[in-house]
């Protein structure tokens, strides 16, 4: 394996998927563990809402063990490394459960990335992107909730990096090229 793996993490709203733009555009491969979620849930014939994404984030957990996500992504992360690609970005890391199932594979190839970013800034740009998943600042309350017993404040704690975004969307491309520039394998 020659790639470095690097997971991005944060809370709801916080700008996982604009940095996943970015990474898009710098020709950097990125995988959505939240794309396998909603996936998941068509396939159960669920209509994407809040409580059912949810519902089967969860029912996955029980199923098949906290790190499950992270355990089905692992092949296609394998299949991409093997196209000598320099960086494989994973959208969405969620719990400590799956960082550790990446860093037993991955060993030192593997990093997390934590975007941090106010409360009140979150809801409003969830209120803004229109997901189905998204729902009322209730279910973001919920949300946040059940994301947090997952561990996702320890891996933001934890996290090899950091980028805040509290500011417009051009700061935060600017701090994605300061990061990448970073790290460049």
């Amino acid at each position: 394996m020659y790639s470095k793996i690097v997971a991005i993490c944060g809370m709801p709203g916080s700008g996982k998927g604009e940095i996943s733009k970015f990474a898009i555009e710098h020709e950097i491969p990125v995988l959505s563990m939240g794309d396998m979620v909603r996936a998941e849930s068509e396939n159960r014939g669920l209509e994407e809402t809040p409580g059912n994404i949810g519902l089967v984030a969860v029912s996955l957990r029980q199923q098949f063990g906290e790190q499950v996500l992270a355990d089905r992504l692992v092949p296609f992360v394998e299949t991409l490394s093997q196209t000598f690609v320099p960086i494989i970005m994973i959208e969405g890391i969620r719990g400590t459960a799956e960082a550790t199932a990446f860093q037993n594979k991955w060993g030192e190839n593997f990093t997390i990335l934590a975007i941090k970013s106010d409360e009140e800034k979150r809801w409003q740009r969830i209120r803004l992107r229109g997901r189905g998943e998204d729902g009322s600042r209730d279910d973001f309350v919920i949300r946040n909730l059940r994301e947090k017993k997952w561990g996702l404040e320890d891996l933001i704690t934890q996290a090899d990096y950091e980028i805040t975004n509290n500011s417009s969307l051009n700061e935060l491309k600017q701090e994605f090229q300061t990061w990448l520039n970073s790290i460049k394998v």
